[in-house]
């Protein structure tokens, strides 16, 4: 993860790598030398949805992701809610559709950006409506999706074998190479999920 933990959040003291003997052994983190705070480090629950929508599944491009690359509904459960109300939530927010139904597909790391991903299969029924963070969508009818192999294309991979089809993974370096470089935009974090 691109993201440093670099002073206490308790007394503003700078952090350093101290070591210390935990249940599983001695261990190296990040903790404050003044108040004894530790940075656990701990990855962030993100939510994602295979969205249904007429039979067909919606994928949606980010304003912030360079080519033409489309992916799941993704968002960061907030606190104080379940998985389940936080992708309703995510898919109201950035699609403005309603979920009918939901049934969890599987739990997938992504340690590149330190998350843990919880995917669910919506249901979901209305008129599509994007938020500002979204700049396009398409339907796809199962037999044309092809996956990416990394974090949620890992989900819509299962979710796709549980309907009988076998999927199909992109090739990355092929796709890349045929992203002309845009400049670097702050919110890319959501880019791989």
């Amino acid at each position: 993860m691109t993201h440093e933990f670099r002073f206490c959040p308790n007394c503003a003291t700078p952090l350093g790598m101290v070591t210390q003997m935990e249940d599983s052994g001695e261990k190296a983190r990040l903790r404050c030398p003044a108040c004894g705070f530790t940075h656990w480090n701990n990855p962030t629950p993100v939510l994602a949805a295979v969205i249904e929508y007429h039979g067909q599944v919606l994928l949606a491009r980010n304003a912030a992701w360079p080519g033409k690359m489309y992916a799941l509904i993704t968002g960061f459960m907030e606190a104080g809610e379940t998985p389940q109300g936080g992708i309703a939530r995510e898919i109201k927010e950035e699609t403005n559709l309603e979920t009918s139904a939901l049934d969890l597909i599987g739990v997938y790391d992504f340690q590149r950006m330190n998350q843990v991903i919880i995917a669910y299969h919506a249901v979901c029924t209305g008129e599509v409506r994007l938020s500002p963070e979204l700049v396009d969508y398409r339907l796809y009818d199962l037999d044309k999706l092809k996956c990416w192999p990394a974090g949620t294309g890992y989900a819509l991979a299962d979710w796709l074998r549980t309907r009988g089809h076998e999927p199909e993974f992109v090739d990355w370096a092929t796709v890349l190479s045929k992203v002309e470089p845009e400049p670097a935009k702050p919110d890319e974090a959501e880019q791989d999920r």
